[in-house]
């Protein structure tokens, strides 16, 4: 196999993480009673983001991906600053928030 295709085919595996991760999150702030605004948004914001993560990843187009990954890293961690800051949030949103920041925080390093 060539290197680009294993290195292809690790990005594709690593999305997929991201996407579980992302709807883990969105069935967790949907089940969530007295979700914070800036929380519920950020997570949507991912999880729009990640709706259109698969075709900007497809065209291979590096200056989107770029922004793409940054966009979501950004969404991802405000949700988590507001998981870290509001102790009353349970232990599954704040879980589910931490886990998908961590996934795309990989995928990032799995880009550069």
């Amino acid at each position: 196999m060539q290197p680009n295709t294993d290195r292809s085919n690790d990005i594709q595996r690593r999305f997929h993480l991201v996407e579980q991760a992302i709807g883990q999150a969105s069935e967790a702030s949907s089940a969530e009673q007295h979700l914070p605004s800036e929380l519920r948004d950020s997570i949507q914001r991912v999880d729009r983001l990640g709706d259109t993560a698969r075709e900007v990843l497809q065209s291979g187009d590096q200056a989107r991906i770029r922004k793409l990954v940054t966009d979501m890293t950004a969404s991802a961690e405000r949700a988590r600053r507001v998981c870290t800051n509001i102790p009353q949030l349970s232990a599954q949103i704040r879980g589910a928030v931490s886990h998908m920041a961590s996934q795309i925080q990989e995928l990032k390093r799995d880009l550069q």
